[in-house]
């Protein structure tokens, strides 16, 4: 069982409220909850600005938009997308939307295909949720170096200091006043830029 804070949000978007009825019986609400619905991209749109979802399943078509390209506008956003078409449409669109990270499953389809592609969705959910943690560590990492950087060639500038002594002094002062390199940096740029 997932701890409570891995459970998956997820939105149903889909024009008739038994699918959704239908696909929260087959999601286990220890694993997927809470299971929102919206009959129309318009009003799943509005949902998304204030509920962020981990995955969003598109029962294409929608009453007021085409819902292949209602899909597609949220493939850059971090969540797992499957999208249902008609049987019909499932190779083209299938070829058409993979690359963008969509999964793609014919209606009808069964509830164990169905369950599987929702959590295969989930995992990678989860995975661009730890990769999305990481980035932005290493951003922030980034950012110290770019303000560390940044003081010490004002310290050369204004003290004249080496590169290694204004380097020495950043350390000494972050030492002594017990604070991080990035806030005596910061504190150094307020007083010589």
């Amino acid at each position: 069982m997932i701890p409570l804070k891995g459970r998956r949000k997820v939105l149903i978007v889909s024009e008739t409220q038994s699918f959704h009825d239908n696909i929260s019986c087959i999601l286990p609400k220890s694993d997927f909850f809470p299971v929102f619905h919206a009959s129309s991209g318009g009003e799943a749109r509005r949902l998304l600005l204030e509920l962020p979802v981990d995955i969003l399943i598109v029962d294409s078509p929608l009453p007021d938009e085409h819902g292949i390209m209602f899909a597609e506008s949220f493939a850059d956003l971090n969540m797992g997308i499957l999208l249902l078409v008609k049987s019909e449409l499932y190779e083209e669109t299938s070829y058409k939307v993979e690359e963008q990270g969509i999964v793609t499953l014919p209606k009808p389809n069964s509830p164990e295909m169905f369950f599987t592609a929702i959590k295969m969705l989930s995992a990678m959910s989860f995975r661009l949720q730890k990769m999305e943690a990481k980035n932005k560590t290493l951003q922030e990492k980034m950012q110290d170096i770019r303000t560390i950087n940044k003081a010490k060639w004002l310290l050369i500038e204004n003290l004249n200091m080496t590169e290694s002594n204004a380097h020495k002094h950043i350390e000494k002062l972050s030492m002594d006043n017990r604070q991080s390199k990035r806030e005596v940096a910061e504190e150094i740029i307020e007083r010589y830029d």
